[in-house]
């Protein structure tokens, strides 16, 4: 499968007279507002010019401070980047999205060889250097072609300037290696077509990509499925030629204390089923597994963290096609535990298998269940396209994720589960309804979900239809395409759950 080859990151010192930097691209800040500008960052190596030089020179070419605005200039003998940073005190998130745009511009000025570039933005605490070397990477990120010309990377080495030389700084950077480079990998799957991974491959991909390290993988196909009792998984998965796929990652390193489960939807298709989609609704639809893209790469990167605390994974993968084999609407569906399902819509399936690992799940005795899901139009027209929204049993479990999201620089709302939405899933025939009214589509669906979720059980639904995938242009360090939204909220959620 096509993945993007990724840049190195290291950290490095300001340059100097002594030792001028040897970057094809230097990158430096701007800060301030009005007439009270001033550069951050700036190096001061060999033929390098002012400060106020430099200054004038990119007021002259139109550089501003506002956050993410870049503009190219020369600097010295080498070929600059002024970006934006806003407020003479930047936060990490705000340093991650314009070490972003910064490095999206940079890759713009290669030709036929990959560049190499130099983040000086003033990164003087390892929290911030994190923040500049995983925005950089990220920002860096080109979707792959599916080609029989191989790709030529636009940057190939990154240096994050900073004045420490720590090792928490040099650790920093690699913590912020791992996480984008997990971010990247949830893009590469979102990424590629529906032809290429569906989920006999997706579920291969999920294995090789936890080689080496600690973590066990468990597969199940469509015959450990029916013997399983998932009756869920095998009614989206029945209509497609392409058998679904249950993946169960764990990874438990000593003594961790809690005990995080994630699920996510792998849809690898979503035609939707005998309830057809109308065609401009269908063809993004190779982005319906990014909740199960999410959960795997969070998982990896936790892993090599060497984070302490037990994650399990569960990724339900289907193709959801029409077919004289396809589930239709009405039908009852006996999910795995018991509980039946009547079938409202077959294009409400990934709430379907979702429900059969969460089910599943409950085994676990987990301390804290997540599914993450590109679930509900309806989602993306109360939220938009760039926030996430976020259901919870209670409110301090919501808030635990907020936290965490704020953390990772990902944008959140809570929505709440009102009783009467609860109600509309009622079924004359079955234990349930799949789906109920009309309104508040996003809300019924994490209604649904909460069913199969264990009484007491503290959990959260992530509902990222919105950002999970950028139709529109590229921005900060979102790049055209699959996303990889979510995965550092996982992280960093797992982080808080240590010890």
């Amino acid at each position: 499968m096509a993945t993007t080859t990724r840049p190195t990151v290291q950290l490095a010192k300001a340059p100097s007279p002594k030792a001028p930097s040897t970057a094809d691209v230097v990158v430096v800040g701007l800060a301030g507002s009005g007439e009270d500008l001033h550069l951050v960052g700036l190096p001061n190596g060999q033929g390098m010019p002012t400060s106020e030089d430099l200054l004038a020179l990119a007021r002259n070419l139109g550089a501003k401070p506002e956050a993410g605005s870049t503009i190219a200039l020369p600097v010295g003998a080498q070929r600059g980047i002024v970006v934006g940073l806003g407020a003479d005190e930047c936060s990490p998130d705000q340093l991650r999205r314009s070490a972003g745009a910064a490095l999206r511009a940079a890759a713009a000025l290669a030709g036929e060889q990959p560049l190499s570039v130099q983040v000086s933005l003033g990164a003087d605490e390892p929290e911030l250097v994190r923040a500049v070397a995983e925005g950089s990477l990220l920002g860096a990120y080109t979707p792959t072609k599916v080609s029989a010309t191989p790709a030529t990377p636009k940057v190939s080495a990154i240096e994050v300037v900073s004045p420490l030389s720590s090792p928490e700084a040099k650790e920093a950077v690699e913590a912020g290696r791992i996480v984008a480079d997990a971010v990247c990998a949830a893009r590469d799957w979102v990424n590629l077509p529906a032809n290429l991974l569906y989920p006999e491959t997706f579920a291969a991909a999920a294995k090789e990509a936890m080689s080496g390290l600690k973590v066990d993988v468990e597969l199940l196909d469509e015959k450990a499925l029916a013997k399983g009792g998932y009756g869920g998984i095998l009614a989206v998965g029945g209509g497609s030629n392409r058998a679904p796929r249950l993946v169960r990652l764990d990874h438990n390193p000593r003594g961790a204390r809690n005990h995080l489960v994630l699920v996510g939807k792998g849809i690898t298709f979503d035609t939707g089923g005998l309830n057809l989609k109308p065609s401009e609704g269908m063809y993004t639809m190779k982005c319906d597994m990014a909740g199960a893209a999410t959960v795997i790469a969070a998982t990896r990167a936790i892993a090599q963290l060497g984070l302490g605390v037990h994650v399990t994974a569960y990724a339900s993968m289907a193709e959801n096609m029409p077919s004289g084999s396809a589930y239709r609407p009405s039908d009852v569906i006996t999910m795995y535990g018991g509980i039946t399902v009547e079938n409202a819509n077959s294009d409400a399936e990934g709430r379907l298998v979702m429900a059969d690992a969460l089910a599943r799940s409950r085994e676990d005795d987990a301390d804290l269940v997540v599914d993450v899901a590109t679930l509900t139009g309806a989602c993306m027209v109360a939220l938009g396209l760039r926030t996430a929204g976020l259901m919870a049993s209670d409110d301090e479990t919501a808030d635990l994720v907020l936290d965490a999201a704020e953390a990772a620089g990902e944008d959140f709302w809570q929505l709440p589960i009102p009783e009467h939405i609860r109600k509309d899933l009622d079924s004359k025939v079955a234990d349930l309804k799949s789906s109920g009214a009309r309104y508040g589509g996003a809300l019924t669906a994490g209604a649904f979900l909460q069913r199969f979720v264990g009484e007491d059980q503290a959990w959260a639904h992530l509902d990222i239809a919105g950002p999970a995938f950028n139709d529109a242009a590229p921005y900060d360090h979102v790049p055209t395409g699959g996303t990889g939204a979510a995965v550092r909220t996982l992280v960093a959620l797992a982080a808080s759950l240590q010890g």
